[in-house]
C-alpha cells in the first residue's frame, strides 16, 4: 500500500469508499445522488456502506452522474478519481484504516460463520433424535 496509485485499488478501497469519494468529489450529498438514481436514500447509505451493490442499470447511472467507468466503481480499475495527496499524517490514518478495515473483514467473515453454525444447530435441534 505504500504506492498512492493504489489508492481506490480493490485491495485498498471498498465499492462503497470509490461511490462516496466520487459522491463527494462531484460535489454531491448522499440525498442529492439517491434522488437523481432514483433510489432512496437508505439504498444509497446500504451500497456505500458496503451492505448491498446496485443493480447494472444504476450502476451505469451512477457512474454516469459520478463522472467516472462503471469497472472503476466495481473494482478500481478505468477512469476514476485521482488519489488524494499524500501527506505524513495521512500516512499514519491510512494504517489505522488499513485495520479498521481487516478487523471489519474478518467480523464479517465471523458471522456468516456464526449463522452457519447456528442455522446447523437449528436444523439439528429441529431433528428428532434417534432412539
Amino acid at each position: 500500500m505504500d504506492d498512492v496509485q493504489d489508492w481506490y485499488s480493490a485491495d485498498a478501497a471498498t465499492f462503497g469508499d470509490r461511490v462516496a469519494g466520487a459522491r463527494e468529489q462531484a460535489g454531491m450529498s448522499q440525498k442529492q445522488l439517491a434522488k437523481r438514481l432514483g433510489v432512496r436514500l437508505a439504498t444509497l447509505k446500504s451500497w456505500e456502506d458496503d451492505l448491498s451493490e446496485p443493480r447494472a442499470n444504476r450502476l451505469s447511472m451512477m457512474a454516469g452522474l459520478l463522472n467516472v467507468s462503471m469497472m472503476w466503481l466495481i473494482n478500481g480499475e478505468g477512469e476514476g478519481l485521482d488519489p488524494p495527496v499524500d501527506d505524513p499524517a495521512s500516512s499514519d490514518l491510512r494504517e489505522i484504516l488499513t485495520e479498521v478495515r481487516d478487523m471489519r473483514a474478518d467480523m464479517l467473515s465471523r458471522a456468516e460463520q456464526l449463522g452457519r453454525l447456528e442455522k446447523k444447530l437449528r436444523a439439528a435441534m429441529q431433528t428428532p433424535a434417534d432412539v
